[in-house]
C-alpha cells in the first residue's frame, strides 16, 4: 500500500503518478518553457523519461503527486516532497504545471495543498524549497504561503533541459509561519 494519501482541492485531486499519465506528463514537460525550471527534467522530456520517473516513484513510494485537474480528469503537472525526514521534520520539493494550465491558479491550489500534506499529515515542522534565477512567478508563489528567502546555492544544478549552470535560491517556511 502506497503512503502516498491523495489530497483532494475544489479543483484538483494530488495522487500518486501510474501509467496512464504518461501522455500527460510527456505534453507538460516536453516544452523547454517548463523544464528549464526543473533541475532534474530533461528536454526534449519522452515517453521513456516519463514511464522511468513513475516506476521509479511507485518501487520507492516517493511523495511524488500527480496534480490531476477534476474537470478534464488530467494530470496538469506534478508536486512532490523530497528528503523527507521525520525524525527531523523536514523536506523539501517542488512543483510543475503545464504551460497551458499556468496563470489560472492551478499551481498555488496544488502547493497549497502539499504544504497542508506536510504539516498536518505528516506532522513536519519546516519546508525547503529552491528556485533557479528569472523563476520569479515561482518565488512569488512560495512568498505568499510565508516562506522567507534563506540564500542561494551557487551552481547548485547543471539543468538537465538546457545544460546551463543554475544558482539555486532558496527558501524556507516554519510551520508556524505558515500563510494558509
Amino acid at each position: 500500500m502506497s503512503k502516498v494519501t491523495p489530497m483532494e482541492t475544489e479543483r484538483l485531486i494530488l495522487r500518486q503518478w501510474n501509467m496512464n499519465d504518461v501522455s500527460d506528463m510527456v505534453e507538460g514537460l516536453n516544452n523547454i518553457n517548463v523544464s528549464k525550471w526543473l533541475a532534474g527534467a530533461p528536454y526534449p522530456y519522452t515517453e521513456e523519461d516519463a514511464k522511468k520517473f513513475i516506476n521509479y516513484t511507485i518501487e520507492n513510494d516517493l511523495y511524488n503527486f500527480a496534480i490531476v485537474l477534476k474537470s478534464e480528469n488530467k494530470a496538469i503537472g506534478g508536486v512532490q516532497l523530497t528528503n523527507v525526514s521525520i525524525d527531523n521534520g523536514t523536506a523539501g520539493g517542488g512543483i510543475w504545471i503545464n504551460e497551458k494550465y499556468q496563470g489560472q491558479g492551478y499551481g498555488t491550489e496544488a502547493f497549497g495543498a502539499r504544504i497542508k500534506y506536510a504539516f498536518e499529515v505528516l506532522g513536519l515542522r519546516r519546508l525547503e524549497n529552491g528556485y533557479f534565477s528569472g523563476n520569479e512567478r515561482s518565488h512569488k508563489m512560495q512568498l505568499r504561503f510565508g516562506y522567507k528567502d534563506e540564500g542561494v546555492r551557487r551552481q547548485k544544478f547543471v539543468s538537465k533541459a538546457t545544460g546551463k549552470l543554475e544558482d539555486e535560491y532558496i527558501t524556507g517556511l516554519l510551520k508556524d509561519e505558515w500563510i494558509k
